[in-house]
């Protein structure tokens, strides 16, 4: 089952809105759009004052997909009054937008005092931009609730690469966060096929693990143990890593999943010589198109400008908002925060350092340089309200502490 073939008799899935966009047009201009950032496109995308010139990545903020999911979370709520509209999560990875979502009377199953069990026909659920795993859809079409599915498109290609994996007994190989929402669903995709695997991998240390195993074999007690939360039931690295195909999280970051794709490649040629390579090796890119938009635009920024620092805004949980403070940070200071309420003062700012799984506090972290120059880029899961009001907050400090 996929979420393009449902049963016959089944409930009612909307996949292409509900017929009311322009009826929530004006709702999502009001919570989601900036004046400052409108006239910031217009100038070139730089702002200037006496104290700072602020440099906005060309591609920032809301893609097609978010802002797709956002627009079909009102519309559902706006077709369904009367009715129970639930999130099987969060609809993207921005506190702002899904708390809007709440306060517009959306419940999410992942909040404390709701739960799958507690839907009942009838009741409206949203599936979010990340896709669900097949084993809650086919629990949400069982409860007979209707459900108004807003998984990127981008996402859905991924999907259809992995079931022609399993299809043809290839392992999917999946580069990506493993208790993300979009790998969980995407892994289940292969488990549709019998005999379907999955093994989902990080980062390139843990594919040197994998691909030392392809090579030479090893402990399997030992192999399963380490990737025991992150391979399908019954994974079997002596039979299961003789055919692999690759595939990525849509969000992560593209050099990384290149680089993966080569160390697989390499030893999959090392184990089985390059005449045989098509029969046991596939890869396909499945990053987004504005997932690696958003990437390039931040590096053709910071080629072109001499920039004091940069400002990343995001979710600390956004994988695409991470990825693209890691380019950042290799090149110059950087600071990841969530909005702007961490740009406490102009000695004072709160962020997610690389690598960390926690909000620190950094003091001092405005250069004395005047003009200042900033560079600003935003997750594909924010909204340009949020990044005009952090621009705002970097003007006000950078002319009071000028004077």
């Amino acid at each position: 089952m996929d979420y393009a073939a449902a049963p016959p008799g089944a409930p009612l899935i909307f996949r292409k809105g509900l017929d009311l966009k322009a009826a929530v047009a004006g709702s999502l201009v009001a919570d989601y759009h900036s004046d400052l950032v409108e006239r910031i496109k217009a100038g070139g995308f730089r702002h200037d004052t006496p104290s700072i010139t602020v440099h906005l990545a060309r591609e920032f903020g809301f893609c097609y997909g978010v802002d797709r999911a956002v627009d079909y979370a009102y519309q559902a709520r706006l077709r369904f009054p009367a009715q129970q509209v639930y999130l099987t999560g969060e609809i993207i990875h921005n506190p702002l937008v899904n708390d809007r979502l709440r306060a517009l009377g959306i419940r999410f199953l992942s909040d404390p005092g709701a739960t799958l069990g507690d839907l009942e026909a009838g009741d409206v659920v949203i599936l979010p931009a990340f896709g669900v795993p097949i084993a809650v859809l086919v629990e949400l079409q069982r409860r007979g609730c209707t459900l108004v599915d807003t998984t990127c498109g981008s996402v859905l290609n991924v999907w259809k690469t992995v079931k022609r994996y399993a299809q043809d007994a290839f392992t999917a190989i999946i580069h990506g966060k493993v208790h993300h929402e979009e790998t969980q669903a995407t892994a289940s995709q292969a488990l549709q096929y019998p005999g379907g695997r999955y093994l989902v991998v990080l980062d390139r240390a843990q594919t040197a693990e994998v691909c030392d195993y392809i090579r030479r074999g090893g402990d399997k007690a030992a192999f399963l143990q380490r990737f025991r939360h992150a391979a399908s039931d019954g994974f079997d690295p002596d039979v299961d890593l003789d055919r692999i195909g690759l595939a990525n999280q849509t969000t992560m970051l593209m050099s990384e999943s290149l680089a993966i794709g080569e160390q697989f490649r390499d030893a999959m040629r090392e184990r089985y010589g390059e005449q045989a390579l098509d029969a046991h090796f596939r890869a396909f890119e499945t990053i987004c198109s504005a997932t690696q938009d958003r990437q390039d635009a931040v590096v053709t920024l910071l080629d072109a400008q001499a920039l004091d620092l940069m400002i990343v805004i995001g979710g600390y949980n956004s994988s695409n908002t991470g990825n693209l403070a890691r380019i950042c940070a290799a090149r110059l200071p950087t600071y990841h925060i969530a909005d702007a309420g961490c740009v406490v003062s102009a000695v004072e700012i709160r962020h997610r350092p690389i690598g960390s799984h926690a909000e620190s506090t950094t003091a001092h972290w405005l250069p004395a340089t005047r003009p200042l120059r900033v560079g600003v880029t935003a997750g594909a899961s924010t909204p340009d309200i949020m990044v005009g009001a952090v621009i705002e907050k970097l003007d006000a400090f950078a002319t009071a502490t000028a004077r």
